[in-house]
């Protein structure tokens, strides 16, 4: 069973940066298709950032150009570092793992078949 646990979250003030992490463990790494989502108080859970077990990436409009996401296959870890932090980045982080046999990028929630617990980040002005 694959188990995720998110760290790296915080409070940040506008302009900063952090780094997140999503330690994955229960089976094997290369075989997931990892994403990165974020839910805000009052709003649906949103696509962040995904990386395929070949390293191809996706982004929300939201966020590109600020955030990188990348997996890191000896350490068994997903992160997402996120720079030029803005208010509007304020939320519940969460990241997400897919089994799949092929190289695809998914966005959407309901892609995904086992989630972690989240990290919140913090974002003053």
């Amino acid at each position: 069973q694959v188990q995720l646990v998110e760290s790296g979250g915080g409070l940040v003030q506008a302009g900063g940066s952090l780094r997140l992490s999503c330690a994955f463990s229960g089976r094997t790494f290369s075989n997931y298709a990892m994403g990165w989502f974020r839910q805000a108080p009052g709003k649906e859970r949103e696509f962040v950032a995904c990386i395929s077990w070949t390293t191809r990436t996706a982004y929300a409009d939201s966020v590109k150009g600020r955030f990188t996401i990348s997996r890191d296959s000896a350490a068994n870890t997903a992160y997402l570092q996120m720079t030029s932090l803005k208010p509007e980045d304020a939320a519940v982080y969460y990241c997400a793992a897919k089994w799949t046999p092929f190289a695809v990028l998914y966005s959407r929630t309901d892609d995904y078949d086992t989630w972690g617990q989240g990290t919140q980040v913090t974002v003053s002005l």
